[in-house]
């Protein structure tokens, strides 16, 4: 039992991290909380707020009206949300087609430029597909870049030797993902919420998430929001200190996280992916199509199956997290000292368990658990 474990002290965010991380025996989840059948003395209901936004608002980015959502609150944590997977039938395919096709592309940046060329890392998607439809019909081959990749910056990109945001290395942030993020914070009490940064980490079977805290942000009274798709994570949600012991939950795909208020500032990881249950590769909910034609004015839009079988093939085995931050208050300018740095990276990155020497050198990736 992971109580058996540790409880408080020094080392008890490592341990429950390593617990859950460990492969030979594998750990037990009986003490994971599991929010799409909650039944767990920490778990209460949230009220949210369906006024700001309208049933056809929230439906244009895939999202059930706010009154059927099921939203979660841990007793312990105020200011920490669980969303129980809020998303329409069929609208988390276009979402992963967006972080797979669409935000890889340039000039987004992502962790293959730290050791390939621009050219190299152009049409991430394009390069990949062909020999992953192979892949898909059994042959072997070589990884592909699409597989290589394990982290994406949108908007305002992380410097990950400075810990700081620069408005010298800034890209648009999608629109679409702009608005959905609009959305959630609404619903969540954090009307006006503007999405400048986004980082999304791209999780193999045995990718993990060391522990950390993200503070580098310079407004910390905005939520910071976490999205997820394909397969299950185990997600450890601690406290102010690292000695704090945290607290093991499920995250599937469609379920969003909210941290806000005293909860903005935790330490959390992801220590491991769980395997997918025999003979159900991928969440019943990524094989659920449209059920209607999309609008003209719609952010979701169908996804053809060509791509929708490269997408599927790739969740079998993996997990993509978009988290969505708000970098500057209302009016707030970054600091002159920050203005003259450019940078190349982000501060949270998915973490294989097995690296090359040349990977652990790379800045960024998750070492310190």
């Amino acid at each position: 039992m992971a109580a058996s474990i540790v409880e408080h002290g020094e080392d008890a965010f490592r341990k429950l991290f390593k617990f859950y991380k460990r492969r030979n025996p594998p750990p037990d989840f009986s003490e994971v909380i599991n929010f799409s059948k909650p039944c767990n003395d920490k778990v209460f209901t949230c009220e949210l707020n369906s006024t700001p936004i309208s049933e056809e608002e929230v439906s244009k980015a895939g999202l059930r009206p706010v009154k059927e959502w099921r939203a979660f609150g841990l007793h312990g944590y105020p200011g920490f949300i669980f969303i129980s997977n809020p998303f329409l039938p069929g609208s988390q395919q276009y979402w992963v087609k967006q972080c797979l096709k669409t935000y890889p592309q340039k000039p987004n940046v992502c962790n293959l430029d730290m050791h390939m060329s621009s050219v190299e890392t152009e049409n991430i998607w394009e390069k990949s597909i062909d020999v992953i439809r192979r892949k898909g019909c059994g042959k072997r081959e070589p990884k592909t870049l699409l597989e290589k990749l394990r982290w994406v910056t949108l908007g305002y990109h992380y410097d990950w030797n400075s810990k700081t945001y620069s408005p010298d290395h800034y890209t648009p942030f999608p629109k679409e993902l702009h608005s959905l993020s609009y959305k959630v914070a609404a619903a969540c009490g954090f009307p006006g919420f503007n999405a400048e940064a986004g980082i999304l980490n791209y999780y193999r079977s045995d990718s993990s998430l060391g522990i950390h805290v993200d503070e580098s942000e310079l407004d910390h009274t905005r939520p910071l929001l976490s999205f997820s798709f394909g397969q299950t994570a185990i997600f450890l949600l601690g406290g102010t200190k690292r000695e704090d012991r945290p607290t093991a939950m499920f995250m599937n795909s469609g379920d969003i996280m909210v941290m806000s208020g005293p909860s903005r500032l935790l330490y959390h990881a992801v220590p491991c992916i769980v395997p997918a249950p025999a003979g159900n590769v991928l969440p019943f909910c990524l094989g659920q199509r449209l059920e209607t034609e999309a609008q003209g004015d719609d952010i979701i839009q169908s996804v053809s199956e060509e791509d929708w079988d490269v997408c599927s093939w790739y969740l079998q085995t993996s997990r993509v997290n978009v988290t969505v931050r708000q970098v500057l208050a209302s009016g707030q300018t970054f600091p002159s000292s920050q203005a003259s740095h450019v940078s190349t990276d982000n501060s949270e990155k998915s973490e294989e368990t097995q690296k090359s020497k040349k990977r652990k050198s790379e800045p960024g990736y998750e070492r310190d658990i």
